[in-house]
């Protein structure tokens, strides 16, 4: 530990940035992308030619490079499946969709392969770009480091080359380059991407610290105690590329009769062609009734009866602030039972404030004096303490003093003179020290009382003495008690909190909002831990997070839901669903407008359903004309899709929001 203070380097030489850096696929590098796209364009040609009356020459070719476009990708894993003695509903459209043109009906097949080339390149982006979120983590760690060898010389060298026992310098800045143990200095690290701490660290000989975090003002010795490939950092990496890879997928509704649809509609066709022709009808109209069966009884209507009302759920929420990555998310949503909420960043701010001014008695101060002096000590530091401070005062409209010869020590803090004062503001515990005056006395209680109640405590000095100490916290969310008492209700549990910091500011802040399952203390795999350990019961867990460290739990979790404002890239890329304003109230309404729109989907299943069951009776009863057969079935799509529209309405979630509410 340093025994003088040491002179500040000059604020020209910024910290390393804290964010993932972004790599992300381009949208158009994915061969399925460009597909559906062209796919969608030749159909938007088509189309509008196709309904002006231009001749089949105009317009057909167009409709026939669609389905090649859009068709071969579906068609070819549709074949792959089969192969495998299965049946999808892929290949159930591409045949629906050739049977389509083969009676004169080429606009509905080519309405048909665009809607399927369309989601499956949506369901390529968002795994390519969950995959860049992954790799872009790795990035969190330096590529080198500066490895100190036995005669006292320095070499850099690759973070990968470091062995267990290895002895690296850290430098202020920099961010640590392995897992190890602290030799030798003081400093502050900012480990908030493993623990989510909201606060840098102070570290000295004996402290862990974590490959990927980053460094204050001080200069670090750190004993390697970790391999590359064992770090907290790459294993939050690991976990997460593995929970992406195992959790099942919740299907859609329809998508859990798959198979017994697309091999009951296949049987049904080929029944309707080959009876008819052994009772000796002609092969024209034994053909012509197939294929009008195979137009009714197509699952356009189930295909829009489940999307519309999920998508226009999707984009209603997108509207109010909650980006819900795709359909199956938004299903997934409604049936959450169990919440789980990281702390900081989440039911808090995230951003450390002034909460306590307390001048000591004898000081001759008031508090708005003792936050000016204290403010033009710390103006000139970057520490998040340092800068809640200097905020607090231009917040209440001081006027800060001038300041000169500003020192800083790492895990102490900094000294600056101010109107002919020495001012030293820092930890109490460092600057107090033995010291056995009644003023140190009654500053060491002050401390006590403030770390007591959760607040990080600061101490003020002038020349020396005791003036007073202010008291820093992460500001609670004001919407996070109503949240969580909405969501125990919703769900039918109490919500829980999982979060790396200390137990006593999580117990003090879940004691605020009214969670009663506290988990405290966690590194990322014990977050997974708790979630797995609620899915093993039966629960359908909805973590919700904004760090690194949450990462591995979003992806895990049956539902994953980030803060976006401050969320890392990786938890952004991770989570099922972002909430891009930070408005924590909006989940309880996101859940409800899921609910609602399963409501729907089920509503739109039962008119699919009789309107396919009332057209294919009719074929096969009696003479089903193929004109009508189309308007019936264009007719049932058109109205399970107006019906799932209703979610677009700003009433539908006015309406889920006072439905949660009723809820609570």
């Amino acid at each position: 530990m340093p025994s003088a203070l040491i002179q500040r380097p000059e604020p020209a030489a910024p910290a390393a940035p804290a964010a993932v850096p972004r790599r992300r696929t381009r949208v158009l590098a994915l061969a399925e992308v460009r597909w559906a796209s062209a796919a969608l364009v030749l159909f938007l040609i088509a189309l509008p030619l196709q309904l002006t009356g231009a001749p089949v020459w105009a317009w057909g070719p167009l409709y026939a490079a669609a389905y090649v476009t859009g068709g071969w990708e579906p068609a070819w894993a549709g074949l792959a499946a089969l192969r495998e003695k299965t049946l999808d509903v892929d290949l159930l459209m591409i045949v629906a969709a050739i049977g389509a043109a083969s009676i004169g009906q080429v606009m509905d097949g080519a309405l048909l392969i665009v809607i399927f080339a369309t989601s499956g390149a949506l369901e390529a982006l968002a795994t390519a770009r969950t995959q860049d979120a992954v790799r872009g983590l790795l990035d969190l760690a330096p590529t080198t480091a500066t490895r100190l060898c036995d005669d006292g010389s320095e070499e850099t060298v690759a973070t990968a080359e470091l062995a267990v026992g290895d002895t690296i310098l850290v430098r202020p800045g920099e961010r640590v380059g392995a897992d190890g143990r602290v030799l030798a200095g003081a400093s502050e690290v900012d480990q908030a991407t493993i623990t989510g701490e909201p606060l840098p660290m102070a570290k000295e000989a004996g402290d862990e610290v974590f490959a990927g975090t980053l460094n204050g003002t001080g200069a670090l010795r750190v004993k390697v105690e970790r391999d590359a490939s064992e770090s907290v950092i790459a294993r939050i990496v690991a976990m997460v590329e593995e929970a992406s890879e195992t959790k099942a997928p919740t299907q859609l509704f329809i998508e859990k009769v798959e198979q017994r649809y697309s091999l009951g509609m296949v049987v049904a066709t080929l029944a309707v062609f080959l009876i008819p022709l052994g009772f000796g009808a002609d092969l024209t109209s034994s053909l012509l009734r197939a294929m009008t069966f195979m137009i009714v009884a197509s699952p356009c209507a189930v295909v829009l009866a489940t999307m519309p009302p999920l998508l226009s759920a999707m984009a209603n929420a997108g509207r109010h602030g909650v980006l819900v990555k795709s359909a199956v998310v938004m299903e997934r949503l409604g049936q959450v039972d169990a919440v789980a909420l990281d702390k900081t960043g989440t039911l808090t701010e995230g951003t450390p404030r002034v909460t306590d001014i307390r001048p000591l008695a004898g000081s001759g101060l008031d508090e708005e004096a003792l936050l000016a002096l204290a403010a033009a000590a710390e103006h000139p530091s970057e520490h998040p303490l340092a800068r809640a401070v200097v905020d607090a005062a231009r917040t209440r409209g001081l006027s800060i003093p001038d300041m000169q010869d500003f020192t800083s020590a790492p895990g102490i803090g900094v000294t600056a003179t101010v109107q002919s004062h020495t001012i030293t503001v820092g930890a109490p515990a460092r600057l107090l020290g033995d010291a056995d005056d009644a003023a140190s006395a009654r500053a060491a209680v002050e401390a006590a009382e403030l770390e007591e109640s959760g607040r990080t405590a600061v101490l003020v000095q002038r020349d020396g003495r005791p003036i007073g100490l202010l008291g820093i916290a992460d500001r609670l969310r004001p919407d996070a008690a109503a949240t969580i008492a909405t969501l125990a209700t919703l769900t039918g549990s109490a919500p829980m909190m999982l979060t790396g910091d200390n137990p006593r500011a999580a117990t003090r802040l879940a004691d605020q909002v009214g969670i009663t399952d506290v988990r405290a203390g966690l590194l990322p795999q014990e977050k997974v831990a708790a979630v797995q350990e609620q899915e093993k019961a039966g629960r359908k867990v909805l973590v919700i997070g904004d760090g690194v460290n949450d990462a591995p739990a979003l992806a895990a979790a049956h539902t994953g839901i980030a803060m976006g404002r401050a969320g890392s890239d990786l938890a952004l890329e991770t989570a099922d669903a972002v909430i891009v304003r930070d408005e924590l109230a909006t989940v309880p309404t996101v859940i409800s407008l899921s609910r609602a729109a399963r409501r729907l989907v089920v509503q739109n299943l039962v008119i699919a359903a009789v309107f396919i069951s009332g057209l294919v009776i009719w074929d096969l009863a009696g003479h089903l004309p193929l004109p009508l057969g189309v308007l019936g079935h264009e007719g049932s799509t058109v109205i399970v899709g107006l019906n799932g529209l209703r979610l677009l309405r700003d009433g539908a979630w006015n309406r889920a929001a006072a439905s949660a509410r009723e809820e609570r």
